[in-house]
């Protein structure tokens, strides 16, 4: 099997897979980074959005070879330092219901927002409406969101 070196949360790893493992089986199965969430597999739900070089990808569609040499930041990564806005709006309004969808919402929101902090309503309606919620907090996300870009977070 060939090894695979990637920067992953900011940090050096190396995985033994086959070719072609798509970088989410990766992050949840040889890393152990089970934020990433598997739902549809077609990079169509959002649930496995990770940031690769700063931008939001679906992690179900990345083959690990084309993975190598990017710096991939997972939810874990993001939520290293426990004080990102995201997260603290995300609990002060009570977000999740099931939570199945928030890694992948708040990565999306998270590269959204770091690219352009003030977002126009059809910005940030284009970038989660991609992501898709099976229990339907898109009005408490959108309530979240809107907390934010308001406070300039």
């Amino acid at each position: 099997m060939p090894k695979y070196t990637l920067t992953v949360n900011e940090k050096k790893q190396t995985v033994d897979v086959d070719a072609g493992t798509p970088l989410l089986w990766v992050l949840r199965d040889n890393l152990g980074l089970t934020g990433t969430k598997y739902s549809c597999g077609e990079g169509i739900c959002g649930n496995c959005t990770i940031h690769v070089n700063g931008k939001a990808e679906r992690s179900c569609v990345i083959n690990v070879e084309d993975a190598v040499g990017s710096s991939i930041t997972t939810i874990e990564g993001l939520a290293e330092k426990h004080d990102h806005p995201i997260f603290k709006t995300w609990i002060e309004l009570e977000v999740s219901q099931c939570g199945y969808c928030q890694p992948g919402q708040i990565m999306t929101l998270a590269a959204l927002l770091e690219q352009n902090p003030k977002p126009s309503r059809k910005e940030i309606d284009d970038a989660l409406n991609s992501v898709l919620c099976r229990c339907g907090t898109y009005q408490r996300i959108r309530n979240a969101v809107d907390k934010l870009v308001e406070e300039g977070q």
